[in-house]
């Protein structure tokens, strides 16, 4: 299982542990990744998804799943979350008709 955020896209990054005597290592940092489960309101049902807290937080901001699915691009989004991009704008374009 890929640690990069299925929401946002954030993955891992690298840099160095520097000791005192300034010695350099190569370091991983890692995303605080979450399994939660998150609820649409368009569809009415929930969703698990492997999620930041960066991105966890940002979802809670901008109003919920779906407003954040409708706002953000398709490449920074995972197969799965990309799936459900597609139902909600289905779902919501049934709506405004």
């Amino acid at each position: 299982m890929s640690r990069i955020c299925e929401l946002t896209g954030k993955g891992r990054q690298v840099g160095h542990n520097v000791s005192h005597a300034n010695n350099k290592t190569k370091r991983t940092f890692l995303p605080n990744l979450q399994n939660v489960t998150l609820m649409s309101e368009s569809l009415e049902k929930s969703v698990k998804l492997r999620v930041s807290t960066h991105g966890l937080r940002s979802v809670e901001h901008v109003g919920g799943l779906d407003n954040w699915l409708v706002k953000t691009k398709d490449e920074k989004l995972s197969l799965k979350a990309r799936r459900l991009k597609r139902d909600v704008a289905k779902k919501l374009g049934n709506a405004a008709a």
